[in-house]
């Protein structure tokens, strides 16, 4: 893929790639405190603790989507919006480019007159994680890792593995005991270092911390490097040109740590300044279960941060993270997008997961039940329109959880 650089403000063209007056592509901010800093080294968070995000130079013109047109269809088609050198190729197994499905006898059944669902299901190892994974191998592996760590509640361990042995890279995974068997023996299968944990992501996370500072493995915990972001923001980059660079009226996100969320919040903005999309953003909206829901309960009380979840119990193992880190950004984008957040049952999410497959054969993951259950209560209490354009995503294969 051809090197290409981004455009300046005022639709000047930048310096050519190389020349020392271009200077650096992007730096990174801290999303709390503003502190900033710039992208060299293995960045980890902020010194107040929280992460940082991503800034760009410069954006895209939107006469730069003519490039588009010649680029495989996976995430980086993007490039120009990722923090990835001129001169640097991605660490990929082909990520991306996943399908957007109209469910109409969904729509019909609940009372939608345009309900789609953004099957990520079909990316490499299974799930959305591919995409943020596959974001924080590349920067890190540029920057010299020697080895990863992550905790996982199944899927980002999946696909740390993989895209650690695309790199060349050791890995280890720390994971609840409970985790399902199939993910278990797909994060063994791509060769990472498993540790099995007798309790909860959160127990997994302090573990993955005490390797990193142990052993100067790179952390790529969600939102403990500002990569991972970057990933899931091209869930709404190949949204915007799914939908002609138009934008649906709401989305319907199953929501755990929160980088997918925080993500497309992002891309949006993005897409907006840059003048590339028509329209209102949607408005974001996160699903829990009710066995674990610290967004739910700190959106409905005003909070700003969450409070952790005492005893996280849900077989949505994507959603059971009881404290985010990304709290605050996730509370942010729900309430500036004029969304909001709801808690749904196990049964419910189950029951809607098996609707997926049956009615639409759409094979979804528990995560992306809670999603469809999640715009079903939404719906029934008015807060999603009939006539709206809803979106929802499955963000992991059902087949991870059999077996």
């Amino acid at each position: 893929m051809s090197a290409r650089s981004a455009t300046g403000r005022g639709g000047q063209r930048p310096p050519p790639p190389g020349d020392p007056a271009a200077g650096p592509r992007w730096s990174l901010e801290c999303s709390t405190c503003g502190a900033t800093r710039g992208a060299e080294g293995l960045p980890g968070v902020c010194a107040c603790g929280q992460p940082y995000l991503v800034r760009y130079a410069a954006l895209p013109r939107p006469d730069d989507r003519v490039r588009l047109a010649a680029r495989p269809w996976t995430m980086w088609r993007y490039r120009e919006w990722l923090p990835l050198g001129p001169d640097e190729t991605p660490v990929t197994l082909g990520e991306g480019g996943t399908p957007l499905l109209p469910v109409p006898r969904l729509a019909t059944r609940y009372g939608f007159r345009d309900l789609r669902v953004k099957d990520e299901g079909t990316n490499p190892t299974g799930s959305f994680k591919a995409r943020g994974l596959a974001a924080a191998v590349t920067r890190a592996a540029h920057a010299g890792a020697r080895a990863f760590v992550v905790p996982t509640a199944g899927n980002a361990g999946v696909a740390l593995a993989a895209y650690a042995a695309r790199a060349g890279v050791p890995a280890r995974v720390y994971a609840p005991a409970r985790t399902p068997p199939m993910i278990l023996a797909q994060i063994r299968g791509f060769g990472a270092e498993l540790e099995l944990v007798d309790g909860h992501i959160g127990d997994c996370g302090r573990a993955a911390q005490r390797f990193a500072r142990d052993t100067g493995a790179v952390d790529v915990s969600t939102l403990r490097e500002p990569y991972r972001i970057e990933g899931k923001k091209t869930l709404g980059l190949e949204l915007a040109e799914q939908l002609d660079w138009t934008l649906p009226d709401a989305i319907v996100y199953p929501t755990g740590g929160g980088t997918g969320l925080i993500g497309m919040w992002k891309a949006f903005a993005e897409l907006a300044r840059a003048g590339w999309v028509r329209g209102a953003p949607p408005r974001l909206y996160a699903v829990q279960s009710t066995g674990c829901a610290p967004v739910v309960r700190a959106f409905e009380s005003g909070a700003t941060a969450c409070t952790a979840w005492a005893e996280p119990d849900t077989r949505a193992a994507g959603l059971q993270v009881p404290s985010p880190l990304g709290d605050r950004l996730m509370l942010r984008a729900l309430r500036e997008s004029g969304g909001g957040a709801v808690a749904v049952t196990d049964a419910a999410l189950a029951a809607a997961a098996r609707e997926l497959q049956t009615l639409e054969g759409i094979d979804a993951g528990p995560e992306g039940g809670a999603a469809l259950a999640g715009a079903i209560a939404l719906r029934d209490r008015g807060t999603l329109g009939r006539d709206e354009r809803v979106l929802v995503y499955n963000t992991g294969a059902g087949w991870l959880y059999r077996g």
